[in-house]
């Protein structure tokens, strides 16, 4: 990893945070990530990250571990940690865990949603929306992949959050790769309108805005594969292959 991406990791996080726990730099490396302020494929180096957060090699390679557990850092003998570059195959499956978890979630949601919680979920929303207006295109990446996430926290499931939190991250590696034109987070309005299903308490209609909601994200992605794929290098560089002359 270069020093100017790693140093976009550490301004955030609080002096007294450093050094406490592996899930400090999980959470930090997930960030980054959610912002696509990490590509799919850059390093991270051990020494250099130890050096930001102010922990052992131990701690980090921890928490490179746990990521990897995840899909979401590859680690290779001898090369070190990258994060995660998924094909578009592994992008399919992400987006097709997402569209037999997120609705559910929306349901469970819309049947026992307190006020405090929607509360929470609509300043989330206006943040988006802030943001969205604003340009900053960083954190409204962030902010609407967070929002799935925190819809899992308040339904109260933490295996869903868990996953959630594996899925959208994933998902951001694979925008970043797979996607349309200009493709840069969740279409605009749809969180509100899920939103507002959830708080009338219609949970049918959660469910169906959730599922087309996925559709449409996944529709902002290239994920056909190549119809004629190259068989060999020569093929891939446009080299016309000579036919060889048998020996005589």
């Amino acid at each position: 990893m270069n020093d100017e991406t790693t140093d976009q990791l550490a301004p955030d996080v609080p002096a007294t945070s450093r050094g406490r726990s592996e899930s400090v730099i999980r959470a930090r490396l997930l960030q980054a990530i959610f912002e696509r302020r990490l590509p799919p494929g850059e390093k991270l180096t051990e020494d250099r990250l130890a050096e930001l957060f102010g922990v052992s090699r131990t701690v980090v390679r921890q928490a490179l571990a746990r990521l990897a557990q995840d899909g979401i850092v590859e680690q290779h003998p001898n090369r070190g940690a990258f994060v995660a570059a998924p094909s578009r195959a592994d992008a399919r499956h992400v987006l097709e865990a997402r569209a037999v978890v997120e609705p559910e979630v929306a349901h469970a949601l819309a049947c026992r949603c307190g006020a405090e919680a929607l509360a929470r979920l609509r300043r989330h929303v206006a943040r988006e929306n802030a943001a969205r207006a604003a340009g900053d295109r960083g954190t409204l990446v962030r902010l609407t992949g967070e929002f799935h996430v925190a819809l899992a926290e308040e339904a109260g499931n933490p295996v869903f959050v868990r996953l959630l939190t594996e899925l959208h991250a994933l998902s951001s590696l694979a925008i970043l790769l797979y996607a349309r034109g200009e493709h840069a987070a969740c279409p605009p309005s749809e969180h509100g309108d899920i939103l507002g299903a959830i708080e009338r308490g219609d949970a049918e209609e959660a469910t169906r805005l959730m599922r087309e909601h996925i559709a449409h994200v996944a529709a902002e992605m290239d994920l056909s594969e190549p119809e004629d794929r190259p068989t060999n290098l020569a093929q891939a560089l446009g080299f016309t292959p000579r036919t060889r002359q048998r020996s005589r």
